[in-house]
């Protein structure tokens, strides 16, 4: 590991260098692999934060206070210290500039992570494709890449939108509950306006929003959807 990021008081990015790294996609993830002094091995999926740049990657864990992997991550690892990665993986929930848009992206807690890397890649490019985020998080200090999201969402063709589903500060004018069928008809773009669609966050509310947006018109087949389940999973 190079260096580490605090993002919020439960999660941390951690920048790798990885010599011979192939490159990757916005969207694709790594499998993450520790083995312990008596041989004992576990694996744990996490998705890639960052567009590609070189042999350098960043991966942003979420500590999952019984995780055999995340509290590892998160707590002890260290500047200098090894891990064993195998990747890059998935080639279906990728999205680059070149594919166009609209853009819409639907997240929940650490589903923002994929989500975040297609938003960095069209940055970095300095594309003006049209795109929207709609990010659900259960307060306002635990949402990922906040002071980023909203630095990129003050301009450029880039609304972001949070939904607070458990605590709100004061003055707090944004969506107050889960990400629904009538949120995401205001929010997102309309079924004419074809826009490519990747929701990821933890399975409910995958459901429920790829639903809602099948509901609202979306073609499904445009409608990518990626889940993980509290124990970690891509994301």
């Amino acid at each position: 590991m190079a260096a580490a990021v605090d993002e919020t008081p439960g999660v941390r990015s951690l920048v790798l260098d990885c010599p011979g790294w192939p490159g990757h996609l916005p969207g694709q993830h790594v499998d993450v692999r520790l083995t312990a002094e008596d041989g004992y091995q576990a694996q744990r999926s996490y998705s890639i934060a960052t567009p590609a740049d070189g042999t350098r990657l960043t991966l942003t864990i979420e500590r999952i206070a019984d995780g055999e992997v995340s509290p590892y991550l998160a707590d002890e690892l260290r500047p200098g210290d090894g891990l064993e990665l195998r990747g890059p993986i998935g080639g279906w929930f990728v999205w680059e500039p070149a594919l166009g848009g609209p853009l819409q992206l639907v997240g929940g807690g650490s589903g923002v992570v994929p989500l975040m890397a297609m938003l960095r890649a069209r940055a970095a490019a300095g594309a003006d494709i049209p795109a929207r985020l709609l990010l659900s998080a259960r307060s306002w200090d635990e949402v990922i890449y906040r002071d980023e999201l909203e630095r990129l969402g003050a301009g450029g063709g880039l609304e972001v939108r949070f939904a607070l589903t458990r605590a709100q500060p004061p003055g707090w004018t944004g969506y107050a509950r889960r990400i629904d069928h009538d949120m995401l008809g205001e929010v997102a773009w309309s079924p004419e306006e074809m826009p490519r669609s990747f929701v990821c966050g933890p399975t409910g509310l995958v459901e429920a929003a790829t639903r809602a947006l099948v509901e609202l018109g979306h073609d499904p087949a445009t409608v990518k959807a990626e889940r993980f389940g509290p124990t970690g999973g891509p994301g």
